[in-house]
């Protein structure tokens, strides 16, 4: 018998009164350690719990035999409550996560309306969403499959491999696009202005492809700027998100840069001479030979061409070495390296060390990334990065539909009218494919419900701590209830930073963007949920080239995850885990950049990156 048992015997019945029934001195086992009798009393006292006792306990008397038996009885009660407990706790935690999944889907149910999110109005103001019409749930059967999932596999290890690239073939692979094997351009064939659109992704492109072209023209480079967006809404220039000496100063060796043009130049109308190229005037991803016959001429007559949109109108092949601008004379400004810096101390709790990016993304703040715990034995926290594609302008430009019924319909075509009216042009005049064929052909953005359950059936488990990177996601608070609910970890820059923290980059999305970049690209996992992304490609292509192979991408297949969603009112949890978790495995795989494929997604080529060995 062990001695919890022994403590736990009758309080009715004294010690003396039991030695003298028993006439048992004062080594019996039912008044010391059973560590200190010897083996054959142990055994002797087993017997009055033993069932086959009739024969053994003769000589004990009735009322000790009682009192034992009753011992026994009250502890075979309390294992049977405590086991009980613990079922109970269980059902009750599964029960939790489910009806909030439930709320999640439906709404919350309130006197004016049952969904509320805002969203895009073309006044201006504020709509409600479904104002006073239920939300259709979506995929409520697999939400509810997940969360037993989750609740199930609390306490289970993580699938081997979650967090990790194929090292071995990843890993061979090594930075050099910094080699420079060439003489430095002196620009004597005029000057180059660039004026480039879109957000902070496209601005970049834009920025380095105007490094290779002003080398390849042998021209003068002017610091480029940034056109005003209705869409953006940014008046950020250059300067106010990078470093310009910095970039100055790196591409020296390489080409001639100017911060303005030469004052006799700077008179001219541009527009009238003829030497403004729009996008309109070069083909998408054009080659340098197309620069070569058609904009030379232009630049040795006028001295000078001003490039106006530049959004990826030069091709990948063949691809010449200046390209390494995009991974090293693009350096952040001070003050979005130190907020940057304070994100990433933020998400890594407890860490002592600092990750394999944050030179290259906070520079002289690295050493804040690592928090200065006394408590060397805590674990620090490594996180999930997720760009979770489903702003306004992703889902309206997609002509999907996402359960939003009559409502979401129109006001997505709101939408598209104002931003993009080819668009709109396009729909009157050509039949298109419909919104369910688009979405069997991969061509719709994952929604947050089919992201949650990607992760979730990849073996993320609830306790992972999510960055989500942007905020203005289309439906709001509302549409994010599934993934929030499934894990709570779940943190933004806005959740991360005070109110005094982030006011310096407000009303400022590139700056806001910068930010996001660098929460990604130091993530210890990423997950993309759209491949075309621009802004998802960039962060993959940094983290492959200073990565050293050990810091994975998930790039999900949304064809294949497409034909899987649309078994979701049959197939079984465990068959959806194998074939989700088949259909990301297959996008890790390692390989060289096929030809005319983005370079700034995949820089493994001899152009970009050499293999060790």
């Amino acid at each position: 018998m062990s001695s919890s048992s022994e403590s736990e015997s009758n309080p009715s019945t004294s010690p003396r009164r039991l030695h003298s029934h028993s006439s048992t001195p004062k080594s019996s086992p039912l008044c010391r350690d059973s560590g200190s009798g010897s083996a054959q009393e142990s055994l002797s006292l087993s017997r009055f719990s033993s069932p086959k006792r009739s024969s053994l306990g003769e000589k004990i008397h009735p009322r000790t035999r009682r009192t034992v038996v009753r011992f026994w009885r009250r502890r075979r009660v309390k294992v049977i409550l405590g086991v009980l407990g613990l079922v109970g706790l269980f059902f009750l935690t599964d029960w939790w996560m489910l009806s909030r999944l439930h709320d999640a889907g439906r709404g919350v149910k309130r006197s004016s309306s049952i969904v509320k999110s805002s969203s895009f109005s073309v006044q201006g103001g504020v709509k409600k969403f479904n104002k006073g019409k239920r939300r259709p749930q979506i995929h409520s059967r697999m939400l509810a499959l997940a969360a037993h999932a989750l609740a199930d596999g609390q306490n289970k290890p993580e699938p081997k491999g979650l967090w990790d690239e194929p090292v071995v073939p990843a890993s061979v692979w090594r930075p050099c696009a910094d080699q420079r094997k060439w003489e430095p351009s002196e620009g004597n064939n005029g000057y180059i202005l660039v004026t480039a659109n879109g957000g902070i992704n496209q601005q970049r492109v834009a920025v380095c492809n105007a490094v290779v072209i002003a080398r390849f023209l042998n021209a003068t480079l002017v610091v480029p700027k940034f056109l005003y967006s209705s869409v953006w809404r940014d008046v950020s220039q250059f300067g106010d998100i990078y470093q310009e000496e910095h970039f100055l100063n790196y591409l020296a060796p390489d080409i001639r840069i100017v911060k303005e043009l030469p004052m006799e130049l700077q008179s001219l109308d541009l527009e009238a001479i003829g030497s403004v190229v729009t996008d309109v005037d070069i083909m998408k991803e054009s080659k340098l030979s197309f620069y070569w016959k058609n904009i030379l001429p232009i630049l040795l007559q006028k001295r000078v061409v001003h490039f106006v949109g530049f959004g990826n109108r030069l091709a990948f092949d063949p691809i010449p070495f200046e390209l390494q601008c995009n991974f090293h004379a693009l350096r952040f400004i001070p003050k979005i390296q130190e907020t940057g810096a304070l994100l990433l101390k933020r998400m890594r709790q407890n860490a002592r060390r600092s990750g394999p990016l944050d030179h290259y993304l906070v520079g002289p703040f690295v050493e804040s990334t690592m928090k200065g715990s006394k408590n060397r034995s805590a674990k620090s926290s490594r996180y999930l990065a997720l760009h979770l594609r489903f702003e306004i302008d992703m889902v309206a430009h997609s002509l999907c539909n996402f359960g939003g019924g009559g409502e979401e319909m129109q006001e997505l075509e709101a939408y598209r009218e104002i931003h993009f009216p080819a668009l709109t042009l396009l729909k009157k005049t050509t039949k298109l494919p419909s919104p369910e064929e688009l979405r069997a052909d991969g061509q719709c953005p994952l929604t947050p419900e089919e992201t949650a359950l990607m992760l979730v059936a990849l073996g993320f488990n609830r306790k992972t701590h999510l960055f989500l990177a942007g905020s203005q996601i289309y439906g709001g608070r509302s549409r994010l209830a599934a993934l929030t609910t499934l894990y709570p970890n779940l943190v933004t820059k806005e959740s991360l930073l005070s109110s005094s923290e982030i006011q310096p980059f407000m009303n400022f999305t590139s700056q806001l963007a910068a930010l996001d970049f660098i929460a990604c690209t130091a993530a210890d996992a990423f997950a993309i949920t759209d491949s075309g992304s621009q802004f998802s490609s960039l962060i993959s292509g940094y983290r492959i080239y200073y990565g050293g192979g050990r810091l994975p991408t998930i790039r999900p297949n949304k064809r294949r995850l497409a034909s899987i969603f649309l078994k979701n009112s049959s197939i079984e949890w465990s068959m959806f885990e194998k074939r989700v978790r088949k259909a990301v495995r297959q996008t890790k795989m390692i390989h060289r950049r096929p030809i005319s494929r983005s370079v700034y997604r995949n820089p493994r080529c001899k152009e970009c990156m050499c293999m060790k060995g």
